[in-house]
């Protein structure tokens, strides 16, 4: 026993399957099955490829409304003036505004590897004045670059 609606919504009642499918192939259209679970389960008479096609019309609306984030890469030193810091900060900031997030990027060379935790404090510091963000990868050390993320908080 099913309990059948067709194409418009309206319910044709509790039937079995095979009076569902001979119903389904007078209107030339096929049964889907709804809800299983149901007690009776739910079975809808409708053209089924109409249906995909406007699911797929559905998802390929709600796909416009959404602006694929990019990464941007910032690349900073270890010993970096205060000038090219707030440079690279106002750059960051407006990175962010447009939506997009920030892959920060402080490559240690040479004796520098011997300073990592001035590199950290300096990411840190870069983090903190970029404002209100999430931050989506701490800042960690992969070989000779420490690298962060950052996003906008929405």
């Amino acid at each position: 026993m099913l309990r059948v609606i067709d194409s418009k919504g309206k319910l044709l009642g509790v039937i079995t399957k095979q009076e569902a499918l001979l119903q389904a192939q007078e209107r030339d259209e096929d049964l889907v099955l709804i809800a299983q679970h149901a007690d009776p389960p739910v079975a809808k008479i409708i053209d089924f490829k109409k249906f995909l096609y406007q699911e797929e019309k559905k998802s390929k609306e709600a796909r416009k409304g959404i602006k694929k984030s990019i990464v941007k890469d910032l690349k900073l030193s270890l010993f970096i003036g205060p000038a090219d810091f707030d440079r690279v900060v106002k750059k960051g900031i407006e990175f962010l505004k447009a939506g997009n997030q920030l892959r920060l990027n402080l490559t240690l060379k040479g004796r520098e590897m011997g300073k990592k935790q001035m590199a950290f404090d300096l990411i840190k510091k870069y983090i903190t004045q970029l404002g209100e963000v999430n931050v989506s990868k701490e800042p960690r050390i992969e070989g000779r670059v420490i690298r962060a993320v950052v996003a906008r908080k929405k």
